[in-house]
Parts: structure tokens; C-alpha cells; sequence
């Protein structure tokens, strides 16, 4: 017998589905257990092999959990809107809704064939007027409590796509969908007010397991920072400029300052001669992302203002420079160089051949004293730019009335609904499409009943991804976005999973969201997921990234088609480290096939007895697979399973008790042949079903032990004892050992014995 894919996958596939056996139960006594992996972008190109990496894992923890007694819920949806579909609308002439309908069903579609456990009966998609209803109501929400306000701030602008971009959207200065150099344009923005919680994201680090390393991304990117705010007043003229320092304590030690290019007094004080460097500089920077100009690996640039500023210090004066490395938004967009005490201040300072002095530092208060400066935490996280000047994203639930200004649109009301539209392209003035809508546009105000006018901006791609985990918790509800005690039952999330390029953003966005519907008495709980975990990239044979541009995709359609869901499911966790990035490998994937062909096997090696190896190995087995996807280690889980039937096949038999107790184990991996063999047995139900197997300790003992001896640390020989053999016994056959008593010919001056590991003289 053999893995028959082609008919065992859709057998098994439909039976799960017709039984629902993975839909969470509402009114379950067991404990819950929440999982979540992050929903995809369903582009046309359909899944690509690294989603099922993620899906995989979290897929195999699920089944676990279930079989562990857990009532666990395991949803998929959707996160639909955004600009790759409306640019693909422009491109092709066909509506973004058309074809995101259709490339849902194609990621459905591969999904469910590669037999994951996710519940589909709360499936949901950030496109559907009944989802973003909701998140119309909460971004209102945020509007009435004041932290979403309408601001002018300079912008990331594609001149292409006539779009304000986000920071992630730009890269090396080009907008990531276009390649058209991005140019700095100020605009009027709704803006929600997420600097507010920077304290309370931060610190509530502290209450969650995270991976080290995505902690630090969101310290990194909130970047809170105690200093002072000191005024140096410029040389000939009435204006002053405040710099943000972290160490006033050096004040003494300040050689020049440095402004952001975009810093209004850059304009007043710089001198005629200086006036058209500045001006070119200036306008180089434009095109480069706030990411770019923060590259600490990048040779520094900028150039002098011309202007002098005193240091209130010591009243010496030091010359006014801009750099881009300066952000303006970023403390007071001015700082005071210190290239003795700062690795940055001296790579400048050596670029632009200005001296580096050495002078004495102050105390903290001292020197906030003594300069008449304030102490002050800043931070380098901005308020959120919700604003898009787009056609596919969710309205902006708000009008303005002459009389009354941005009055929400009442509840009832929502969702306001995206029209259909014919034209997706934005205005030569930047203004989203819906503005050429008069029948959408023109309204009353919902105050005064007068004539109004709707907001015709568009919120980011992110809003419908802020809140979704919530929703998969009520999925269905009419009447609100889930109820208290559907979100208390399920809240939080036990562990999400998702890439490390969505652990910064989006999961400070999430974070963020939750915490203010908790405030607002909506969620049970401060922090939305308890556990973050992240995995590393499927890279081409080659080691380097998958890209359509380069021909080097590998569609898992036909790795499933050719070998079966369970060889692509069990490969992709056997490639290396969860965590870690790991190149594809065609070979691989046919190895897998082999293993799961020999596992098929096992049923005609089954008798009445079997090898005690085989018992002992099996109970190993359990042991190491439970351990194994609690740490999240599957390719060491998946070498274990083929250990297991390398021993088998080597032994010659197996009873059917052992071979159904493995299954047990085999089945979170290999779903469709663990449940094929399952019912070759005779097995009832599905194997998801049973019991998840607990080994017996006693047959975790081996017989035997292999002993490492060393003389003065350097291995000499090893020698095999029995592993409830005295210490006194293994030292003897130790030094009788032929290969050890050369070296120890004399009483050793000391013995240490590492039980069960090595013995090591010391002559």
C-alpha cells in the first residue's frame, strides 16, 4: 500500500468538512484555546509555498490542542482591501471587487486542499459592507473620544498612482508598486492619535510573551526617550533653536547642530552663501523615507546652514548644519552634536571633517539648570496617517456640514457602502475617486439636517486587519462587531503567528486598536494576544527570495497535484528552524514522499508481537513530538517520525495497538494518511477524534547507556554500561577500558563522573 493522494486527500477533505469536526463550540465546557494565524492578501497570483509554512505549523498545534481536550478555535478570512487591487483594477479594467471575490475562492480553494483544520464557518473578509460596518463604527469611535482628527503634514507622495503612501509602501525613494520616485507633499489627513498609548504599548510588553526580538521591534519603533528640551539661541537674529537631547549632561562637549532639512528656520537663517547648497540639499531629500534617512549604515550627508547658534553652556558658538539622518517630526527636529560621547555625532563629524573636543561632563539636573532647559519624554512614534486618497478601502464614516463641521454618521447609517464605480483612478489634485461622485459626496447633515458632504478619503489597508482577530469570535453578529460574551470566552489570543515583516506595524496597530476598545469598555482584555511567534521566508533553491519577476515561484497547486497535501505539509516542516529563513528544495519534497509511502507500509508489517525496541521507540516518539510542537521545533518532530519508522521497517513488525497509538501522533503532520491507515484498521471516527497519546514512563528508560571517558578533558574511548549501573562500577570499567588505561596508569588526582554522560581523570 501506498499514499494514493489524488483519491485520499478530497475523500478525507470532505469528510472533516461534512462533519464539521473543527468548528468551535460556543457552549463548551473544555478549555479554550485560541489560534491564529494572519489572514492573506488574496492577490491573483493565488498562494505562493510560503503561506503554507505558517498554516502548516499553527495547523499542527491546532489538531494537538483538540485532541488534548482543548475547544479550540482556528479561523481564516481575508484582508482584501488595499492599493495592489485597485492597482490591478486600473491595469486590467476590471472592478477590484470582481476579481478579489474570485481570488478568495482560489485561496480557499487551496487551502481546504491541503486539508487544514480552520473553522470556515467564521470565515470573514475586511471587503464585506457587514465586516467593515464595523470598522466604520470603531473608527468612529475613536473620533468621538478625540483621537482621530483631521491635520495638514507632509506626506509620502507617489506622483504615478497620485497617492499618499506610508512609510512600509516606499522603497530605496520608490513607491513599491510603481517604481515612480516618491515625492514629500503636505495634505490634509485624518490622523488617529496612537502617540496617547505609547507608554501603555510599551509597558505592557512586559505582561506577554513575545519573541524577544519582536519585543525589541516595538520598542524600537515606539523609541521612548527621557532628555531635555534646551534653547540655543541663534547667532545674530531673534530666533532660537530647540534641540531634544538624551544627554544633557554633555552639553559642554557640543560642536555643531544639526536641523532636519524640512525644519521651518532652516529657510531664515541660512546664509546667501550657503543658500543654494541648502536648497539642493534639501530637495534631494525628499525622495527618501524616514527609514532610509535613519540607515545608521549609510555614509552620512548634509551641509552647512551658514548660521551660528550660542550654547547656553558656555556661551561658545558652533555652527548650524542639516542632515537628513535629522527627522523633523521626530523630537524638536533640531539636535546638539556631541561626537565625543555619540557613535552617530562622530560619524558626521569625521564625513564632514569637524572637530571632535574632549570636555567634561555634568550632572543630569545640572545641566538642565545651568541652560534653563525643561525635562521632557519624547518619542519616535507619530501619530497614524489613517487618511488614502483611493477607491478600495472603507469610507470614512464622516460628513462636514457649513454649520456644524465633521459630525459622524449615526450608527443606523452604517455602513456607509463603497459605491460601484467605473473610474478608479485618483484626481490630478490628489483627490480619492469618490470625490467625482456627487450622488455619493452630496448629503445632509445628520445634525442639522442642512446640506453636507461626505469625506471622501479612505482608510489604510490596515483598519480592517486592526480588529479581525476579535471578530472570528462572533462572526455572524448583526447587531455589533462581537458580544461581551462570545470576546470573553475567547479572548485572548493564545498564540498568533504570523511574518516578521508584520510584527512591527501591524502589530503595534493591533495592539493599540484593542487597548482603546478596552478603554472604551468593548474588550475584556488590555493585550489581544498573549503568545507572538514568527517564522522565517521560503527562499528559492538559489537562497534568494521568491518573486513572481524572476520566475522562481513554486506554486504549491502543483506540489500537491504531483506528491499529495500531506508531502507538502510534512516537507515545509521538515526544512529547517520554524523561525529561520530556509532555501527549497525540489529533492526534498520527493524525500517526503518516500517517508510517507514507507509509513503506508506499516500496515502489512503488523503482528501479534512486536520488537522491544519498537515499543520503547514509540513511547520515545510521543514524548518528543508532544515536546516538540509546544516548542515549535517541527523539523526536529518530523525526524523523530521518520526515526520511528526506520525502526519498524527495520524490526520487521509492528502490533496494530502500537501502530494505532502512532497515528495518534502522526496525525497532526499527515492528516489524510495517518486518517487513510486510521480506517484500514478498522479505526472509528476520525483520528482527530482520540485522545492525544501520553507515553509510559518506563519504557522511556534505555537499557543501556554510551559513556564518554576523558583524561585531563580530551576523549580517550567509550564504553557501554547498563543505565542503573554504580558510579563506582563505571569508574572501574573505565580505566580497564584499553584505549583509556595507557593514559591513567597511576592513581588519578581526580575523578568526575557526569551521570549517564562521561567520566573524566584528572592525572
Amino acid at each position: 500500500m501506498s499514499y494514493d493522494h489524488k483519491s485520499v486527500d478530497g475523500k478525507w477533505q470532505k469528510r472533516w468538512m461534512d462533519a464539521g469536526v473543527f468548528e468551535a463550540k460556543e457552549d463548551s465546557s473544555k478549555e479554550k484555546c485560541y489560534l491564529l494565524v494572519e489572514f492573506p492578501y488574496p492577490s491573483g497570483d493565488g498562494l505562493h509555498v510560503g503561506h503554507p509554512r505558517s498554516y502548516t505549523a499553527m495547523d499542527i498545534v491546532a489538531r494537538k490542542k483538540r485532541m488534548e481536550g482543548k475547544n479550540v478555535l482556528f479561523p481564516m478570512g481575508w484582508d482584501a482591501f488595499g492599493l495592489p487591487a485597485e492597482n490591478y483594477a486600473i491595469k486590467t479594467g476590471n472592478h477590484p471587487g470582481t476579481f478579489t471575490e474570485k481570488n478568495i475562492n482560489t485561496f480557499r480553494r487551496q487551502l481546504q486542499s491541503l486539508g487544514f483544520s480552520f473553522d470556515w464557518s467564521r470565515e470573514v473578509n475586511t471587503t464585506d459592507p457587514a465586516y467593515y460596518k464595523w470598522t466604520q463604527w470603531m473608527f468612529l469611535e475613536f473620533f468621538k473620544a478625540g483621537l482621530a482628527y483631521k491635520a495638514e503634514m507632509a506626506i509620502n507622495w507617489c506622483p504615478k498612482d497620485l497617492c499618499g503612501l506610508a512609510n512600509e509602501e516606499v522603497i530605496a525613494g520608490k513607491c513599491e508598486r510603481c517604481g515612480t520616485p516618491v515625492e514629500k507633499k503636505l495634505k490634509s489627513q485624518w490622523m488617529i492619535a496612537i502617540t496617547k498609548y505609547a507608554d501603555r504599548l510599551l509597558a505592557d510588553l512586559d505582561t506577554v510573551d513575545y519573541l524577544p526580538k519582536i519585543k525589541k521591534q516595538q520598542e524600537e519603533w515606539i523609541g521612548r526617550s527621557e532628555g531635555a528640551e534646551i534653547d540655543f539661541a541663534v547667532d545674530g537674529s531673534s530666533e532660537k533653536i530647540t534641540v531634544f537631547t538624551t544627554r544633557p549632561d554633555t552639553i559642554f562637549g557640543v560642536t555643531y547642530v544639526v536641523l532636519a532639512p524640512e525644519h521651518p528656520l532652516v529657510v531664515l537663517i541660512a546664509s546667501d552663501e550657503q543658500r543654494g547648497a541648502v536648497d539642493e540639499y534639501t530637495a534631494s531629500v525628499k525622495s527618501k523615507t524616514d527609514i532610509e534617512r535613519g540607515d545608521e549604515t549609510k555614509t552620512k550627508t548634509g551641509v552647512c546652514t551658514g548660521a551660528y547658534v550660542i550654547n547656553p553652556a558656555n556661551d561658545e558658538k558652533v555652527p548650524v548644519w542639516i542632515a537628513d539622518y535629522v527627522l523633523g517630526h521626530y523630537g524638536t527636529g533640531a539636535v546638539m552634536a556631541v561626537p565625543q560621547h555619540d557613535d552617530r555625532d562622530r560619524a558626521f563629524s569625521e564625513a564632514m571633517n569637524l572637530p571632535i573636543v574632549d570636555r567634561p561632563l555634568v550632572s543630569f539636573d545640572e545641566a538642565v539648570e545651568k541652560t534653563s532647559g525643561r525635562k521632557k519624554v519624547q518619542y519616535k512614534l507619530r501619530d497614524w496617517v489613517f487618511s488614502r486618497q483611493r477607491y478600495w478601502g472603507e469610507p470614512i464614516p464622516l460628513v462636514h456640514c457649513e454649520v456644524d463641521g465633521w459630525v459622524a454618521v449615526p450608527i443606523e447609517q452604517l455602513p456607509v457602502v463603497l459605491p460601484v464605480v467605473e473610474k478608479y483612478q485618483p484626481s490630478e489634485n490628489g483627490e480619492s475617486p469618490l470625490a467625482s461622485i456627487d450622488s455619493f459626496v452630496n448629503t445632509k447633515c445628520p445634525q442639522c439636517g442642512g446640506a453636507a458632504r461626505r469625506e471622501t478619503d479612505t482608510m489604510p489597508n490596515w483598519a480592517g486587519s486592526s480588529w479581525y482577530f476579535l471578530r472570528y469570535a462572533d462572526a455572524h453578529n448583526d447587531n455589533e462587531f462581537a458580544s461581551k460574551e462570545a470576546l470573553k470566552q475567547w479572548m485572548p489570543v493564545d498564540i498568533y503567528n504570523g511574518g516578521m515583516e508584520h510584527t512591527t506595524l501591524h502589530l503595534l496597530y493591533s495592539r493599540f486598536w484593542n487597548k482603546f476598545l478596552f478603554d472604551r469598555g468593548h474588550v475584556p482584555t488590555s493585550e489581544p494576544y498573549a503568545r507572538r511567534l514568527s517564522h522565517g521566508l521560503i527562499m528559492s533553491e538559489d537562497g534568494t527570495k521568491m518573486s513572481k519577476s524572476k520566475g522562481n515561484v513554486v506554486n504549491p497547486d502543483e506540489i500537491v497535484n504531483e506528491h499529495g497535501a500531506d508531502t507538502l505539509r510534512m516537507y515545509e516542516m521538515f526544512m529547517g528552524p520554524f523561525s529561520e529563513p530556509v532555501p527549497w528544495n525540489t529533492n526534498g519534497v520527493i524525500g517526503v514522499r518516500r517517508f510517507l509511502d514507507k509509513a503506508m507500509k506499516m500496515t502489512e508489517k503488523i503482528s501479534d508481537r512486536e520488537d522491544a525496541e519498537v515499543t520503547k521507540m514509540l513511547h520515545k516518539t510521543i514524548v518528543k513530538i508532544t515536546d516538540d510542537i509546544e516548542g515549535f521545533g517541527f523539523n526536529t518532530a518530523v525526524a523523530q517520525l521518520m526515526m520511528f519508522v526506520n525502526v519498524v521497517q527495520e524490526k520487521g513488525s509492528i502490533t496494530k495497538e502500537s501502530l494505532m497509538t502512532f497515528l495518534r501522533v502522526l496525525v497532526p503532520f499527515a492528516p489524510h494518511v495517518a486518517n487513510e491507515m486510521w480506517e484500514n484498521l478498522g479505526g472509528e471516527g476520525f483520528v482527530e477524534e482520540q485522545e492525544w497519546p501520553v507515553a509510559d514512563a518506563s519504557m522511556l528508560k534505555d537499557d543501556t547507556v554510551e559513556i564518554a571517558v576523558q583524561v585531563n578533558g580530551k576523549l580517550r574511548g567509550t564504553i557501554v554500561v547498563g543505565s542503573d549501573e554504580t558510579e563506582e562500577a563505571i569508574v572501574t570499567m573505565a580505566r580497564a577500558d584499553e584505549n583509556v588505561a595507557k593514559y591513567v596508569i597511576d592513581e588519578p588526582k581526580k575523578t568526575i563522573v557526569v551521570k549517564g554522560k562521561l567520566v573524566n581523570f584528572v592525572v
